[in-house]
């Protein structure tokens, strides 16, 4: 009989305690785990660390084994990383941040893991994009995610302007992400292309204790001054009016 695969989450940065982020239960299940499948292995230690300061680990953190899924990762490779499952195994599914399978390489391990009939659990924990929603003050009953935006600057409008013709047409929130380093790049990207009563949200390190968010139209932004965001984790929400 396979074991079961768990979606573990989180957290969205750095943090020295994990209850305000990360239920009980899930970190006692994971505490429970042998057996890893994540982005970083260094940094799923480190997770794994703070879930230890509030629930021993079924084994020493040398000993628990911890398997890399990532960009880099070939996609004849992940049959191998189900192994531990179809030996009977329970594995976490860990992201670098937030849920696994959102934006994120595991899903295609989670696909996998259906076909071959293994049990996958997600567990509850912080998602940026939901929690970006829920603060925006936008459409929360039709958004869509849209990952990264080109990094081409013509091309790059041309995209933000499709997503808001769309979000006019449906009524629907637009959410994207981008590189910290280029948030900035974005923001003003978005200003030059939005029409002026456009809604922008800017919510940065969410859950953390610098988190900000500020819903904004794109004439407002015009004038104001630029969250403090350099090299930080934003969602961008964006909803026509």
């Amino acid at each position: 009989m396979p074991g079961t695969l768990y979606l573990i989450p989180n957290t969205l940065g750095e943090t020295v305690s994990l209850d305000h982020v990360i239920p009980t239960h899930v970190q006692a299940t994971t505490a429970g785990l042998t057996h890893f499948v994540a982005e970083n292995a260094k940094t799923a230690r480190a997770f794994l660390k703070l879930i230890n300061a509030a629930h021993p680990l079924a084994a020493p953190l040398q000993e628990i084994a911890i398997a890399e899924l990532n960009v880099n990762t070939r996609a004849e490779a992940l049959a191998g990383l189900l192994a531990p499952l179809r030996d009977g195994h329970d594995v976490g599914l860990l992201s670098e941040a937030g849920v696994p399978a959102v934006a994120d390489p595991g899903a295609d391990l989670v696909r996998l893991a259906h076909k071959e009939g293994i049990p996958v659990r997600p567990l509850v924990g912080p998602s940026s994009l939901l929690l970006a929603v829920m603060a925006s003050g936008l459409n929360g009953q039709s958004f869509a995610f849209n990952g990264y935006l080109p990094t081409d600057a013509a091309a790059r409008t041309k995209r933000i302007r499709e997503l808001e013709t769309r979000s006019r047409q449906e009524k629907q929130t637009q959410l994207f992400i981008e590189t910290p380093y280029r948030n900035g790049q974005m923001l003003e990207a978005l200003v030059a292309a939005c029409q002026p009563g456009t809604l922008i949200c800017v919510a940065t390190d969410i859950s953390l204790a610098s988190e900000t968010i500020h819903t904004q139209t794109a004439a407002q932004w015009k004038s104001a001054t630029a969250p403090d965001f350099h090299k930080k984790p934003t969602v961008f929400l964006l909803l026509a009016q």
